[in-house]
């Protein structure tokens, strides 16, 4: 059985279709819809798990991720 592990995607919105990244790996996509963009990104991650070795999975792994929000003064 294979384990299942979360990861992040964010998401944005890159001229007429979406750009995803999770930043725990590095890994980015991109679709024409967040969905598509979502999708094509799971699809990138399992195939760097099922491609990579222990040792660049290990080197490309981020585990202290911190996803926050800032306060800043503008204009």
């Amino acid at each position: 059985m294979r384990k299942r592990r979360d990861f992040t995607a964010l998401i944005e919105r890159e001229g007429d279709g979406f750009f995803a990244l999770c930043p725990e790996l590095d890994i980015a996509s991109q679709g024409d819809t967040v969905e598509n963009a979502r999708e094509n990104l799971k699809e990138a991650v399992e195939l760097f798990f099922e491609h990579a070795s222990a040792g660049e999975i290990e080197e490309q792994l981020h585990e202290d991720l911190f996803i926050t929000r800032l306060e800043v003064s503008v204009g």
